[in-house]
């Protein structure tokens, strides 16, 4: 639900090469389930989407603004692409 710009300026922080996107409109954060009316935030969470649009690593909480478990996660699907490409078909 950030911006572009605290987007921008949180992935020039964490020192990450690939793009964050925002949920302005809120859209997708409720359709996650992760809006709270109430208070009008949503919970805070990182998710790993790979090519095919599946989700591989989903952190909800607090813990989700470290992002080591996404690089963990992103880290596995690298080691899982390198390894196909390397079976003979």
């Amino acid at each position: 639900m950030d911006s572009f710009a605290a987007n921008k300026r949180f992935a020039e922080d964490i020192k990450v090469t690939f793009p964050l996107l925002s949920d302005w409109k809120r859209t997708t954060t409720k359709q996650y389930g992760l809006f709270n009316e109430t208070s009008g935030y949503g919970v805070r969470a990182t998710f790993v989407v790979d090519k095919e649009g599946k989700i591989e690593h989903l952190e909800v909480g607090k813990t989700a603004i470290d992002p080591t478990g996404a690089y963990q996660a992103c880290d596995l699907l690298q080691k899982r692409k390198a390894d196909a490409q390397k079976k003979p078909q």
